[in-house]
């Protein structure tokens, strides 16, 4: 299995961040965070979950444009970027780690955002209501489960995309297998993909077949909003209606011309549609 690393040059990335470093502990685990903010300002914070193989600096891009509205914070989660690597990869061990940071950086009624991954991470936190959270916004969130369509992106293709990190890539060769994101998120993630470990992947991927969303989707306290692709191959039709029909009580809404990596494939509109969610969310 391949060490995770983190070179000089994606060190250098981080000069470019308007962030903070912040390190909180879940059980055992050192957990990083980066914090657009500062302890007590005004600002309502946005705790900002990442997807399976997005450290917390390559979703930057999302979180700077935001910060007239919140005050961001993204996690590295576990096994990614410069949180430790752990012995569990299910939803609940992640939901506990995302607790950890609500309480260990003193987060007060934060709202809490998630993409893919991420996404399905925010719907277990916010049902086990461990942590008070002003709501939720829930991006593109993996539908798979058992007795369901697999996750359409397979495991082979994420550990080719690992291998090729490890060995040494660049954003040309990111640029062909996603032609359409911005040339700085192409190098971020040539740069950090190698943060994320063999085992992270592959467990969270299991869990993508083995843990239902709609276990928990119905039971997500309001006020939630799930954003989606509208050409996403994660959240298809289908499971839009499953959606809206099992949460009564939900804002659904689709970003036009994007699939599953919606702030990716259209930054504006994606970014437009969570300001909107946030916004709703900071009013109510």
């Amino acid at each position: 299995m391949p060490q995770r690393f983190i070179t000089q040059p994606a060190l250098a990335d981080l000069a470019d961040v308007p962030a903070t470093s912040r390190w909180i502990r879940s059980g055992s685990l050192r957990l990083h965070a980066l914090d657009y903010g500062s302890a007590g300002e005004s600002r309502v914070p946005l705790l900002l979950l990442p997807g399976i193989t997005s450290p917390a600096v390559t979703m930057d891009f999302v979180a700077r444009r935001l910060t007239d509205l919140v005050r961001p914070v993204v996690p590295d989660i576990r096994g990614r970027g410069f949180s430790d690597s752990g012995d569990s990869y299910d939803l609940e061990a992640y939901a506990e780690d995302t607790e950890a940071w609500v309480t260990g950086l003193g987060l007060e009624r934060p709202l809490l955002a998630g993409h893919s991954m991420g996404a399905r991470i925010a719907a277990v936190a916010a049902v086990r209501a461990k942590v008070a959270l002003r709501g939720t916004v829930l991006i593109d969130p993996p539908m798979s489960g058992p007795g369901r369509d697999p996750y359409p992106t397979t495991l082979a293709a994420f550990l080719g995309q690992l291998e090729q990190a490890v060995r040494g890539t660049d954003a040309d060769e990111v640029a062909r297998a996603w032609p359409r994101w911005p040339r700085r998120e192409q190098e971020l993630r040539a740069r950090w993909l190698s943060s994320c470990g063999e085992e992270a992947l592959a467990e969270t991927h299991h869990s993508f077949e083995s843990e239902d969303f709609f276990s928990w989707w119905p039971s997500v306290p309001g006020p939630t909003e799930l954003l989606y692709g509208k050409d996403s191959p994660v959240v298809t039709a289908e499971g839009v209606k499953e959606a809206a029909r099992t949460h009564l009580g939900a804002r659904l809404t689709g970003i036009p011309d994007a699939g599953h990596m919606v702030f990716w494939d259209n930054p504006d509109a994606a970014l437009a549609a969570l300001r909107s969610a946030l916004s709703a969310q900071l009013a109510g």
